[in-house]
C-alpha cells in the first residue's frame, strides 16, 4: 500500500516562496503573536496578493481583513494598509503591510481579486483617506459625505482641554471622595 506524504504548509515555506518570487523587495519579516508578517512596496500590493492567491502551494484565497493605520513619525510612509490573508486549504494566515506617503496615499484596489475588499477599502478610505486606485465606488461608507477630514488619523488631540461641560469630579477622576 502506498501512502502519499502530505507536507503541511509552514511559515518557513511561505517566506521561502515569497522570497524566491520577490527577493529583497519584501522586508520587515516578523512573527508577532505567531502570525507571519511582512512589508511590501505599495505599488506591488496586487502582484504579491495575486501570487499568494494563484500559487498552488500557498493558496491564500480569502481576505480576512483589511484596515489602515497612521504612523505620523514614519516620514514618507505615514499611512499603512494592513491585509490579513487566510489559506483555508492549509489553515494558515499571514499579514501583509504596505506603506504610502500621506501626501499621495495611493494603493491599488484588491476588489478584482477579493470581492470582500470592496467595503473594507471604503471603510479604510473613510477613516484614513487612503485612495484605493481602481476601486469601483470609493465613497464614504460610515461618515457623512460632507466630512473634509479623516477621523482615524493621529492629527487631532484626544480631548479638548477647554471643554467646560465635562467635570472630572463627576466621572470619579479627581476631586474629594466623601
Amino acid at each position: 500500500m502506498l501512502f502519499e506524504l502530505i507536507m503541511a504548509l509552514t511559515k518557513e515555506i511561505i517566506k521561502e516562496r515569497l522570497t524566491e518570487k520577490f527577493g529583497e523587495q519584501l522586508t520587515e519579516w516578523a512573527e508577532p503573536y505567531g502570525m507571519l508578517t511582512f512589508t511590501a512596496p505599495a505599488e506591488m500590493n496586487l502582484k504579491v496578493m495575486q501570487f499568494l492567491f494563484d500559487d498552488e502551494t500557498l493558496r491564500f484565497r480569502f481576505l480576512t481583513d483589511l484596515t489602515g493605520a497612521h504612523f505620523p513619525d514614519r516620514k514618507g510612509e505615514e499611512l499603512s494598509v494592513i491585509y490579513h490573508l487566510h489559506s483555508l486549504e492549509n489553515n494558515i494566515r499571514l499579514r501583509m503591510k504596505v506603506y504610502t506617503p500621506i501626501e499621495k496615499p495611493d494603493v491599488f484596489t484588491a476588489t478584482q481579486l477579493f470581492a470582500g475588499a470592496n467595503w473594507m477599502e471604503r471603510e479604510t478610505y473613510d477613516f484614513f483617506g487612503i485612495n484605493f486606485v481602481g476601486h469601483p465606488n470609493l465613497t464614504r461608507i460610515l461618515n457623512v459625505d460632507e466630512m473634509d477630514y479623516f477621523p482615524m488619523r493621529k492629527e487631532y488631540t484626544m480631548e479638548d482641554p477647554t471643554r467646560i461641560d465635562k467635570d472630572d469630579e463627576m466621572f470619579g477622576r479627581g476631586g474629594t471622595v466623601v
